[in-house]
C-alpha cells in the first residue's frame, strides 16, 4: 500500500506539472543592466532567466527601437510572450549563426564559437585563416550578396539567428527571413561614434552566446592596450601632417574630422589636415582645394583602393605633384590580405582598434614603438 501511495503522489505531481500554466515574459521584475562603457547602439537588461536585447540605433537617423528576448529552451518552453512585444525570440546558447558583415567574424574567433557559423554572403571576402579553413571543409556555406542573400541555402542551414546590418532598414531579404521563423538582428557598431565603442560590440555576441564574462574580459584588454598606446604617443611633440583619401571621377573622398579615423589619428597625436571639419561620414571635395592644403602634408594615409603609387598615379596624374608621393611616405591597409584577397583591415580594424592605433603610431612616430611591426598597414611601393 505505501508503495501504491508513493506512485499516485508521483503521477499526481507529475501531472501537475504538465498542466502547470506557462508564465508571461514581464520585464516589471527588477534587472541587471550590462555595464557598457562607450558603445550607445544597443542594451541589455538581464532578468535572471531571459534578457532583454535593444538595438537602438542599428542605421543613421533611425527611428526604431529593436527589441529581442534571449533565453534558454527549457525557460521557454514554460513562457508566453506578449504578441507584438518582440522583434525576435532568440533561444540561447546559439548553435548555429548567420552573420553578414567580416566584422562580426572576430568577434566569433576571440569567444571561441566560431564553428557555429553557418553561413556567409561573400565568403572571398573574409580573411580569418581560423575561418577559411572551415570555408574549405565546407563548413560555413556561401548565400550570395548582402543585399541579395540566397534565402533558400539560408533556410536549408536553419540558423539560429542572422545578424544583418542595414544603411536604412530597406532590405526585403531579411523581411523574407524574419517571416519564415528565423530572427534578423541588426548589428549597429559600424554606426558608433568611437572606435573602442565599435570594439565595444564584442558584448553583443557576449550575450548572445552567454558569454558576457569573456567578452567584457577580451575588451577590458583592447582598451587598455588602446589606452596606453594613446598615452604613449602624447610623449612626442612633433605632429606630422596627414592627408587621406584620393581621387575619384574628380572628386576627393577623405574621413570628415568627427569620424572614428579622424579620432584615430589624433590620438596618434597627429595633424589630421581636416581634423576640424564636421561630421562623422566622408568630405567631398574637388583637387583643387585638398591640394591647396596637403600639398605639402608629411604622409598619406589610406589613399582608396590604389594599391600601389604607380596605380594612384595611373588613377589621376595629379596624385603624383604631392610631396608624400615624391617622398615615399603613403601607408595603405589593403595590400594586406587573406587567402582569398579579403582586406584585413576590414574585418579585424574594427574590433581591434588598439592594433589600428599601434601602426598609425609606428607610421607616425617610429621612435616610440621600435620593435612593433605594422599590423595592417604596409609602405605603398
Amino acid at each position: 500500500m505505501k508503495y501504491k501511495s508513493h506512485l499516485l503522489i508521483i503521477l499526481l505531481t507529475l501531472l501537475n506539472c504538465k498542466n502547470e500554466p506557462k508564465k508571461q515574459l514581464s520585464e516589471s521584475f527588477e534587472s541587471e543592466q550590462l555595464p557598457l562603457k562607450y558603445a550607445k547602439g544597443f542594451s541589455v537588461e538581464d532578468y535572471g532567466t531571459y534578457k532583454i536585447l535593444e538595438i537602438k540605433n542599428p542605421w543613421p537617423k533611425a527611428e526604431n527601437v529593436f527589441k529581442y528576448a534571449i533565453i534558454n529552451k527549457e525557460n521557454a518552453a514554460k513562457t508566453t510572450f506578449p504578441a507584438g512585444a518582440y522583434d525576435g525570440i532568440i533561444i540561447n546558447p546559439i548553435q548555429k549563426i548567420v552573420v553578414t558583415s567580416t566584422t562580426h567574424i572576430p568577434a566569433l574567433e576571440l569567444l571561441n564559437v566560431e564553428k557555429t557559423l553557418v553561413g556567409f554572403p561573400g565568403i572571398d571576402y573574409i580573411s580569418s585563416e581560423k575561418t577559411r579553413q572551415r570555408i574549405e571543409k565546407g563548413l560555413v556555406r556561401e548565400l550570395g550578396k548582402n543585399e541579395g542573400i540566397n534565402t533558400e541555402v539560408l533556410l536549408e542551414l536553419q540558423p539560429d539567428v542572422v545578424i544583418g546590418f542595414g544603411i536604412d532598414g530597406n532590405n526585403r531579404t531579411f523581411e523574407t527571413i524574419k517571416k519564415s521563423g528565423i530572427p534578423v538582428i541588426f548589428n549597429g557598431d559600424w554606426v558608433e561614434a568611437s572606435p573602442l565603442a565599435k570594439a565595444e560590440w564584442i558584448k553583443f555576441f557576449g550575450v548572445l552566446f552567454n558569454k558576457e564574462k569573456a567578452a567584457d574580459s577580451i575588451f577590458n584588454t583592447i582598451e587598455k592596450n588602446y589606452l596606453e598606446a594613446k598615452s604613449l604617443a602624447k610623449n612626442t611633440k612633433n605632429q606630422p601632417t596627414i592627408l587621406s583619401g584620393a581621387m575619384h571621377n574628380d572628386i576627393w573622398y577623405l574621413p570628415n574630422g568627427n569620424s572614428t579615423e579622424a579620432q584615430l589619428l589624433k590620438d596618434a597625436n597627429t595633424h589630421y589636415l581636416w581634423s576640424d571639419s564636421e561630421g562623422t561620414g566622408s568630405l567631398s571635395l574637388n583637387f583643387e582645394t585638398v591640394f591647396l592644403k596637403a600639398k605639402n602634408a608629411d604622409i598619406w594615409l589610406s589613399p582608396s583602393n590604389y594599391a600601389s603609387k604607380e596605380a594612384l598615379k595611373n588613377g589621376n596624374t595629379h596624385h603624383a605633384m604631392f610631396k608624400a608621393f615624391q617622398n615615399n611616405t603613403i601607408y595603405s591597409s589593403i595590400n594586406t590580405t587573406g587567402a582569398s584577397g579579403g582586406i584585413l583591415y576590414f574585418e579585424l580594424g574594427t574590433t581591434r582598434p588598439d592594433l589600428v592605433l599601434k601602426d598609425l603610431i609606428k607610421i607616425c612616430h617610429p621612435e616610440l614603438l621600435k620593435n612593433y611591426d605594422l599590423y595592417f598597414f604596409k609602405s605603398l611601393d
